[in-house]
């Protein structure tokens, strides 16, 4: 199993130009540092309007910057947002082949499609968007192939044209989907791409069955892509510490404000188009739910969804993923409420201890 870091690229309030550009710079440096120690990648997402849960609006400018500032660990955009007009395909098919080639060839090029708010803010009607997400997902591949490209589709309508760079990986990179829920691990495994699975939202037995479906699904794949991409990511929390209360002590709140608010954005804007204002039952249900960080954390900590502690204690945690089968382990750090001093000292303590345990001798941050 592979150990990889990803980022929404969290913050408090007040943002001011300068706070913006000393976090942004932190990430860089902290993706840097876990180049050094030997992360196997560094992933970040796609999300748009999440004040405060995520400022990673610009991924791709954020990993060409580190194609120029890291050697080893691979690039993953986890996801790009496939329905237009968040991204028009051959925009996303020029990007992924250009940051392939500025990086010598270490992209991997996640997909999905985000909630139906983030949709609405781009005029994207959410009923359409898995089929405008797989109409895309199934010609990106083939521009990358053909020479020239033409398309007709219900969404795009593509003359014949050269879609110019091609990717340095052969025959591409990696594709995968962020899968949230049991119909998107299927569709993961019919169209032959790599699940990245949000473990932490649910218990670790229906993991396995989303898992488990998955590959059966697998076995019936009609790629999209020239190959199969057949692994497995698992997206959780992670902190580590020299002891166990102290990591407990530092990303309690955090990782308790990050569920309570990922629940907070699932609730308020996952009704359908045009769904925005909470009810008055779920208004008074959200602020019941303030303030109960510590039942979150120690929830989550009881049902092995999440992973903190010491080195030993974090191996040991990732080790029950490693049991399920599953091969990239996404580890989300940099969450809001963490000091970015100890988020460093985390990605360096666990790349240090842990991170060997899975990918053998380290490397020496320099």
């Amino acid at each position: 199993m592979k150990i990889d870091l990803l980022y929404e690229i969290e913050t408090d309030r007040p943002f001011d130009r300068a706070h913006q550009r000393e976090l942004f710079e932190e990430v860089l440096a902290q993706v840097e540092l876990a180049d050094r120690l030997g992360y196997h990648a560094a992933w970040f997402v796609e999300h748009h309007f999440l004040v405060e849960f995520a400022h990673s609006s610009a991924p791709e400018v954020i990993l060409g910057a580190l194609s120029q500032r890291t050697e080893r660990i691979r690039l993953g955009h986890g996801v790009v947002l496939l329905p237009y007009p968040f991204n028009h395909p051959i925009r996303v098919a020029e990007r992924i082949a250009t940051l392939d080639i500025l990086s010598g060839g270490r992209v991997e090029f996640g997909t999905g499609r985000s909630s139906a708010y983030e949709q609405l803010g781009f005029g994207i009607a959410p009923e359409e968007s898995r089929a405008m997400w797989q109409e895309a997902l199934s010609i990106i591949p083939r521009m990358w192939r053909d020479e020239p490209f033409s398309y007709r589709g219900r969404f795009f309508d593509i003359p014949e044209r050269h879609v110019i760079p091609k990717p340095v990986q052969q025959p591409h990179p990696p594709i995968w989907l962020a899968c949230t829920s049991p119909e998107s691990w299927r569709l993961a495994g019919l169209n032959g791409i790599g699940a990245l699975g949000f473990s932490f939202v649910m218990e670790m037995e229906e993991f396995a069955a989303n898992l488990q479906a998955y590959r059966q699904h697998l076995a019936q794949a009609r790629p999209v892509g020239e190959f199969v991409n057949d692994q497995v990511g698992a997206f959780t929390m992670v902190f580590c510490a020299p002891s166990d209360r102290e990591a407990e002590e530092l990303a309690l709140e955090a990782f308790g404000w990050y569920i309570l608010s990922s629940y907070k954005l699932f609730l308020a804007h996952s009704k359908g188009a045009g769904w925005q204002v909470l009810r008055d039952r779920e208004r008074l249900f959200l602020e019941a739910l303030e303030g109960r960080s510590r039942e979150v954390f120690e929830y989550l900590r009881e049902h092995n969804s999440i992973v903190v502690g010491s080195p030993d204690r974090c191996i040991e945690g990732l080790r029950r993923y490693e049991a399920l089968g599953v091969d990239r382990m996404l580890c989300l750090m940099q969450v809001r409420g963490i000091p970015l001093p100890a988020v460093r000292r985390s990605i360096e303590l666990f790349g240090r201890e842990v991170v060997p345990a899975f990918h053998g001798a380290r490397q020496e941050a320099r």
